[in-house]
């Protein structure tokens, strides 16, 4: 096979044993060595390749939680409060009001001819609108007979109007369940809470599918994020995986201008655990190099901002009843069981600190059934979790992926009104995570916020929230650190780690190509890096060819 060096101002390896270098040698989609190209050429006959000469080459980025449903939402109505880049890079504006939410439903909803197709909108976030809660009244104003369903940024929460709830028979009194409210009619207000009432009411408003499911030309959207962001490896964190919906992922991902290698896990809702196992050890045994399926993900709790998460002792700053479970103790303690004797790589979903003490119980008994010397069960968001969870989670080998995006989009909002002064304080907690040896990623959750690790880094580094206020001084991680949070880090909670995260020898040829230098920027600049797009299996990408 043909030798390809390329050249670039700099190269970041991620290898300590050469950390920097200005070429790199790849064949047959691998690394053959990073070095001089005095040093590479030993390797044989080569092709220098200097379209990168100018530019910074790293380990392509590896976002170890997102959901490539964002592909597929953006064919909706974006209604979040943030300017937002679609994957044709176009800018959204954000809507700062209810009102403002409204008139965008409205122009949305007067392009639609079939006056009986749904209107799905999703990022929508009340938490900014001094928590003033979107209800079926205020979407009646859009259309009352039109059903309207409008996700919030959280994906926990979705919204609908009267016509929706009529139409999933919901429209009626004597409803007795916490993740719908009722207003002082009796009936709901519209805000549905959890996927135990939302998943049957979004089959009306155009969440058709599974909604946490991504169609074809989503998935194709999703990877043109990836390029875009320097993302060369992503998760589809929580999908149900039918066979069809495999069988669309394993053609698409596995065509040759596919960019990216997306690793998909199995939600653990609306299914049995002993069923659950089943489907994974099966979807295992169909993966691929750019499809690694075989993990699961499993749903705790629900979201702070959305009031959802399960929280310990004081609960919520501003008086806020608890969260809600999304699993019983007994589920969990199975899962876990039969996923440490048959050898299953689980990801668990904890945003509030009584989920993530739930899962460090269920954990510690089942290893004591089943030790495991690198299992890597791996906390996803983990926000709340203290010190003394830290600890447990080393003693356990667990390790951690922190929502490190939450100090700027929430950070204000946690602070004043979630969870108070002393606990925002600690969220996301990279430096204790590290002071206590608990191997750590950090992530977008893309749709919730946007993908893009670099940005994410940028987050762990400075802590600042939307307003400019720094929170948690004492939890900032260095520029070193970030970077590898967003290579190696993240590979090493997906088992990838001898693939992919770095450039060396015998590792996928995979790269982030760079237009600024991410380790000599100032750290308050990191989120500036420009992406010039990617190097996937040793295929170039660039972002404005997409």
């Amino acid at each position: 096979m043909t030798i390809t060096i390329f050249s670039a101002r700099k190269i970041i390896t991620m290898n300590p044993a050469r950390s920097n270098t200005t070429h790199v040698a790849i064949r047959d989609g691998h690394v053959l060595g990073s070095g001089s190209l005095e040093e590479l050429a030993g390797w044989g006959d080569y092709v220098l390749d200097e379209t990168f000469k100018d530019k910074v080459i790293m380990p392509g980025l590896v976002e170890g939680h997102s959901h490539a449903m964002e592909g597929t939402l953006w064919k909706y109505t974006y209604v979040g409060f943030f300017d937002r880049m679609d994957p044709h890079g176009k800018v959204w504006s954000g809507v700062k009001a209810i009102g403002e939410v409204l008139a965008r439903l409205k122009e949305s909803e007067a392009k639609l001819s079939d006056p009986d197709a749904p209107l799905p909108a999703w990022s929508l976030d009340p938490i900014y609108f001094d928590n003033e809660r979107v209800t079926r009244q205020d979407l009646d104003k859009v259309s009352e007979t039109r059903p309207i369903g409008v996700m919030h940024a959280s994906g926990h929460i979705l919204n609908v109007n009267s016509k929706a709830l009529e139409l999933a028979g919901l429209l009626k009194t004597g409803i007795d369940h916490p993740g719908v409210p009722l207003g002082e009619d009796g009936l709901p207000t519209g805000e549905l809470k959890g996927p135990d009432v939302m998943t049957p009411v979004g089959v009306h408003v155009g969440f058709d599918r599974d909604m946490l499911s991504c169609d074809e030309e989503g998935l194709i959207d999703f990877a043109k994020l990836c390029v875009r962001t320097g993302v060369t490896t992503a998760t589809d964190l929580a999908a149900r995986l039918p066979d069809d919906a495999v069988a669309m992922m394993s053609d698409v991902t596995g065509r040759d201008n596919y960019p990216a290698r997306i690793v998909p896990l199995r939600f653990h809702h609306g299914v049995t655990p002993v069923d659950l196992i089943e489907h994974v050890l099966k979807l295992k045994e169909l993966s691929s190099d750019r499809l690694r399926l075989g993990m699961i993900k499993v749903v705790v709790d629900g979201s702070i901002q959305g009031f959802s998460a399960r929280i310990r002792w004081p609960g919520y700053y501003n008086g806020a009843d608890n969260g809600l479970w999304y699993i019983s103790p007994e589920q969990l303690r199975e899962i876990i069981n039969m996923s440490l004797e048959k050898g299953i790589h689980i990801h668990t979903h904890t945003n509030g600190d009584e989920a993530t003490e739930l899962v460090l119980d269920c954990m510690e008994e089942g290893l004591r059934q089943y030790p495991s010397l690198d299992h890597r069960f791996t906390l996803q968001h983990c926000q709340l979790a203290d010190r003394a969870q830290f600890r447990r989670m080393a003693k356990l080998g667990m390790c951690v992926n922190l929502f490190a995006n939450h100090h700027f989009y929430w950070g204000d909002e946690h602070y004043n009104l979630t969870v108070g002064p002393e606990r925002a304080l600690r969220m996301n907690a990279c430096a204790t995570a590290l002071e206590n040896a608990v191997p750590m990623a950090i992530h977008s959750d893309a749709p919730i916020t946007p993908l893009g690790p670099l940005f994410t880094a940028w987050c762990a580094v400075n802590r600042l929230t939307a307003s400019g206020r720094t929170q948690g001084e004492s939890e900032k991680i260095s520029v070193a650190d970030a970077l590898y949070a967003i290579t190696l880090g993240a590979a090493y909670t997906l088992k990838l780690d001898g693939e992919i995260g770095s450039i060396e020898t015998g590792k996928r040829a995979d790269f982030a190509i760079l237009e600024d230098d991410p380790e000599s920027i100032a750290p308050e600049k990191l989120r500036d890096v420009k992406v010039w797009g990617t190097v996937q299996d040793g295929r170039i990408f660039s972002a404005a060819d997409l």
